[in-house]
């Protein structure tokens, strides 16, 4: 019997990811709610609940409760449940289950696995999904170790365990949930710390596509286009956000003044990499200089990479933008990125992307602005923060009304799901015109 996730053939894949992704949701927060979920005993408040349960299936980090005092175990692994899922997507994860009985893939469920890692075709889509699994597993529960020995000698072993259990799944898929309460600060100068969790964002950051390119490079000795540009500009992108971190809080004793050459080298490079989609931190975000917070919105915005735990515009939209602004200057008719031109249709989507991103950006910064009492930076730099599904925040979130608890929940999802895919799943069947309108000429800039 193939396997078949029951989807109604009216019903399209990102129609089908929006529902998913809504359940998900759903099921998180009436978990959340539960007495059995929290240390008091008592039901959770409904907009709690919903805001913290979208935050860890959208993988943001935002939170309005304080995860390590709120929750007790249960619902502490209901949100790292929550953020495995939310992170490799739960048709990933369906997927897994069905590779483990035995089960045949049919292929409207490859067309939406296609959707859901944001792959070009569905050639050997089955195959990148069990190595894509493979790889992810395999990375959290060595990094899971790895934390689990170092927490190991200022906790409980079996204390330890969990956090590294807990906080290599957070890192990894982006989560930004941490237990201790302050993120990871009491870690600023920890070398093995900084290292283990950087390289779980990066890895999580990259997009599986990328992932599965790295998996064979050493069969194929090549990469592709894709995994070319991504690695590229998620590199360029973490070392401008180092140098512009370590250059305008240098001398900010609230952030990276009082710390050693050293402290200051991981604060930075971490805090760069954590703006990538992360949303954990090792140096105090309220307390930096308002240049830094208003660069760190640009970073948010662009976020990670397509098809992978993070948010945000995507690295190669943000490059595709940057290649066609550079063809102009230059009076190129072509997009070009390691002697491969770029389709136009890629042009019009990644336009389409940030235009559609900006607007819902600007939108929910100004429903802020009316219903919470906060600086227009601190609001901007939430609103950043929730549609590319980062974490980060300046101290704003706790003090959120219950409308902006919506609308920042709101924003989560559309920034998980992506704005296209949401359009995409609304809009009505495409009907194909028999004609083209006459080319007009409009004067610009």
């Amino acid at each position: 019997m193939k396997f078949r996730l029951h989807i109604a053939k009216f019903l399209s894949p990102p129609l089908i990811l929006v529902g998913g992704f809504m359940l998900i949701i759903t099921i998180g927060t009436i978990l959340l709610m539960l007495p059995i979920s929290n240390q008091s005993g008592e039901h959770l408040a409904f907009i709690d609940a919903l805001f913290t349960s979208t935050s860890a299936a959208c993988v943001t980090g935002l939170v309005v409760v304080d995860v390590g005092t709120t929750f007790n175990l249960f619902g502490q692994i209901v949100i790292m449940v929550l953020m495995q899922l939310g992170g490799l997507g739960f048709m990933t994860i369906a997927t897994l289950f069905a590779l483990v009985l035995g089960k045949r893939i049919s292929l409207k469920d490859r067309l939406l696995l296609k959707e859901a890692i944001n792959a070009d075709s569905m050639e050997g889509i089955v195959r990148i999904i069990r190595k894509v699994l493979i790889f992810s597993f395999t990375i959290e529960g060595v990094a899971a170790v790895i934390l689990a020995l170092r927490w190991a000698t200022e906790m409980p072993f079996w204390q330890a365990v969990y956090y590294g259990a807990f906080h290599s799944v957070s890192l990894f898929n982006n989560g930004g949930f941490d237990l201790f309460g302050n993120s990871f600060q009491y870690y600023t100068g920890d070398w093995l710390f900084n290292v283990t969790a950087s390289v779980l964002v990066v890895s999580g950051g990259l997009g599986f596509v990328v992932l599965n390119d790295l998996f064979e490079f050493r069969k194929r000795r090549r990469l592709s286009l894709q995994s070319k540009l991504v690695l590229s500009v998620s590199g360029a992108l973490i070392g401008i956000g180092a140098i512009v971190l370590f250059v305008f809080e240098f001398t900010n004793g609230h952030t990276l003044a009082s710390l050693s050459w050293s402290e200051k080298i991981y604060a930075s490079f971490f805090q760069s990499v954590s703006t990538r989609s992360s949303g954990t931190s090792t140096i105090d975000i309220t307390q930096m200089r308002q240049a830094t917070q208003f660069f760190f919105i640009l970073l948010m915005f662009i976020g990670a990479s397509p098809g992978s735990t993070g948010g945000g515009i995507k690295t190669t939209t943000f490059l595709i933008m940057i290649g066609a602004v550079y063809a102009m200057i230059r009076g190129n008719k072509d997009i070009v990125f390691f002697r491969q031109r770029v389709p136009k249709e890629l042009l019009m989507r990644a336009l389409t992307i940030i235009m559609v991103s900006l607007i819902i950006f600007m939108v929910v910064v100004m429903l802020l602005l009316t219903t919470e009492d906060a600086p227009f930076l601190s609001l901007m730099f939430e609103a950043a923060s929730a549609i590319g599904t980062v974490g980060l925040s300046v101290g704003v979130t706790h003090e959120l009304t219950v409308w902006g608890k919506v609308i920042i929940a709101f924003t989560m999802f559309i920034g998980r799901i992506g704005p296209l895919t949401i359009a995409y799943a609304l809009r009505p069947r495409k009907e194909k015109k028999l004609y083209r309108h006459p080319e007009g000429r409009i004067i610009i800039g």
